[in-house]
């Protein structure tokens, strides 16, 4: 299977201050979006060339205290970690990677659940799409017998189940990936995880003694522009 890479996570303390970090990098704010109930999330989006976009991600401050989901939010977002990461800015924390049809991402999962999260079934307005989550929504991972691979480096899988999804419906902005780059302890387990999902044309690891990162090159019509 050859997945398509189909968007990018910002991650920010609120939609404002995302917005305004994505439009002082690209010359472009992200918007409309919507709530995740589910999640207690809420975003904003921008869509790109290629069939790519870019969402800004955030607790959705409704979805707290007794209104709070009955499930850890999705991509970490109630750890630690990534809440430490917030308190310097919003950041690039992570990317989502298609599963194209006439495959189908439960099955798959059903089939290998040790490798794969469990593929959670979301919607928003007219949107309806499945996605892996793990149970305790940390980012996902590729675990082998020595370590574990991911932190915001490893995809969270997709499956849109409407025709008119973000890639397709969104404006498309004078903005165009050029490159994803993801920087990993474990760079080499990481690299056969994403060979065994069909995900390792869509990003270069490199090798790092620090903590996983992520980083895009985006063309605009400034030139290229660095997300991290």
């Amino acid at each position: 299977m050859t997945l398509a890479l189909d968007h990018l996570v910002i991650a920010a303390p609120d939609l404002d201050t995302g917005a305004d970090y994505v439009a002082a990098a690209l010359g472009v704010a992200p918007a409309g979006g919507g709530a995740h109930a589910r999640m207690g999330t809420h975003n904003r989006v921008l869509g790109m060339y290629g069939g790519v976009y870019l969402e800004v991600i955030a607790i959705d401050p409704a979805a707290t205290g007794q209104h709070a989901p009955e499930r850890p939010r999705w991509f970490g977002l109630d750890g630690e970690l990534v809440q430490q990461r917030l308190r310097d800015g919003p950041f690039l924390l992570h990317w989502a990677a298609r599963v194209e049809r006439p495959a189908d991402l439960s099955r798959w999962q059903a089939q290998y659940p040790d490798r794969i999260a469990p593929a959670i079934p979301m919607s928003r307005g007219h949107l309806h799409w499945r996605l892996t989550v793990p149970d305790d929504g940390s980012l996902p991972a590729w675990r082998g017998e020595a370590a574990s691979a991911g932190e915001g480096v490893f995809p969270t899988l997709i499956q849109w189940d409407v025709a008119d999804y973000p890639g397709r419906s969104l404006p498309r902005q004078d903005l165009a990936l050029r490159r994803l780059h993801g920087s990993h302890p474990h760079a080499e387990l990481l690299r056969q995880g994403l060979a065994w999902i069909g995900a390792d044309h869509l990003i270069a690891i490199e090798q790092t003694d620090g903590v996983p990162l992520l980083r895009a090159e985006i063309e605009t019509p400034n030139g290229v522009k660095t997300l991290q």
